[in-house]
């Protein structure tokens, strides 16, 4: 379970998100909302103890703070939004960074990492590209990899930063389902940043939406999406409506 109580972060002396409190339950997915600037990033950055922050953040009710790197390793999977991808690497050398955290000291991967980063590559469809050199990917297909390295951590706690950027409706879909069934099967808990609010609905079990660094709303989908929310928050002309499974489809509206 992660617990974040009234915590506030941000860069060089400016805070960028403020006074933030959510719970989320083991196995849940709470994705994190808002127009651009509204501290998504931050918030993330924070859980992963990537930048300094007030309040406490505690991973089954220890603080992230008083973990050693190579134990949050083990827990956190962290896939920001624009990660710095080292040169010289194959998509499959890249993806078993992940596994690091679980070797020995000067330890190699062996036949079981091997294998479970090739099913990893399967399922978000790059085993086809598994020996082709990082600099030659597209973006959807980097994003892909990025996702790929952070599922070989096998961590108990998933967070991403926008995962769909730069994937067509159908790869970001299969990305998502993969997500959603490692959650289900594992009881992996999630929590991703998303633009694209229908898909957020969709997915996860609660949304935390931010606007200018601090909670406006939060609870589930059904409750935190509203048209006159997305109009005030977003500054979108917007109707909400309800799919046939029960999830909300928030649909942009042409002016005039």
């Amino acid at each position: 379970m992660l617990e974040i109580n009234q915590v506030s972060a941000g860069y060089r002396g400016r805070i960028a998100v403020a006074d933030v409190t959510v719970t989320v339950p083991q196995g849940s997915w709470l994705a994190v909302i808002g127009p651009n600037g509204a501290g998504k990033s931050t918030l993330l950055k924070a859980v992963a103890n990537a930048v300094p922050h007030t309040g406490t953040i505690t991973l089954s009710g220890t603080p992230v703070t008083t973990l050693t790197n190579r134990a949050r390793a083990r827990q956190i999977g962290y896939a920001p939004q624009t990660p710095t991808l080292p040169e010289g690497l194959t998509v499959t050398d890249y993806a078993l960074l992940g596994r690091t955290p679980h070797l020995g000291f000067l330890a190699r991967e062996g036949t079981s990492d091997l294998t479970l980063v090739a099913d990893v590559l399967a399922r978000l469809d790059l085993a086809h590209l598994a020996d082709r050199p990082l600099p030659t990917l597209s973006g959807g297909e980097r994003q892909r990899a990025v996702l790929a390295r952070v599922l070989a951590q096998q961590a108990g706690l998933l967070l991403l930063d926008e995962p769909t950027t730069g994937l067509d409706i159908g790869h970001a879909q299969s990305l998502l389902d993969l997500v959603d069934r490692l959650r289900l099967a594992d009881g992996t808990t999630v929590v991703s940043t998303l633009h694209d609010l229908t898909l957020a609905g969709q997915y996860a079990d609660q949304l935390l939406m931010l606007d200018g660094g601090r909670v406006v709303a939060a609870g589930a989908p059904a409750e935190v999406l509203t048209a006159e929310r997305v109009s005030r928050h977003y500054g979108a002309r917007a109707e909400v409506l309800t799919a046939p499974d029960g999830s909300r489809v928030v649909t942009p509206v042409r002016a005039g």
